[in-house]
């Protein structure tokens, strides 16, 4: 089991196709994980993207996966991201709790920003009060 285990998945309103296309910028990657170092290890098409990661300052690597997956009219964003610690360093556990939770609020945050710009009128929509119906 990696020292660092991160697990998320968040639906997006959206066909998978074009949340593939925003996934599959390698400029959103360096805006998104600034922190990581990301090398393409499989082209999913559609379905995502497989990276080989290390992150900075060369002290962990792994792998990081944004799989997606069709579902009703959107599709659900699985995000996957294992790491371990490289040349002999370890990662403490308390060091690995804290990087695991920040990384989860993080990308929750990321993901939502995410459907939010592919459906930017579905979300006003939701959170915009309506009037009352008139009799």
């Amino acid at each position: 089991m990696p020292a660092i285990d991160v697990v998320d998945s968040t639906w997006i309103c959206a066909s998978p196709a074009s949340v593939a296309a925003i996934v599959a910028e390698p400029s959103n990657w360096r805006r998104w994980w600034p922190d990581l170092v990301l090398d393409v290890h499989e082209w999913r098409g559609d379905k995502g993207v497989r990276w080989t990661v290390t992150a900075a300052p060369n002290r962990t690597a792994g792998t990081m996966e944004i799989w997606l997956e069709p579902s009703c009219d959107g599709v659900v964003l699985h995000y996957f991201l294992r790491l371990d610690g490289v040349a002999g360093r370890r990662i403490s556990p308390r060091k690995a709790r804290r990087f695991v939770d920040a990384r989860r609020k993080s990308t929750k945050q990321l993901f939502w920003a995410l459907s939010d710009q592919i459906e930017p009128t579905r979300t006003r929509r939701l959170s915009t009060p309506q009037p009352p119906a008139t009799a």
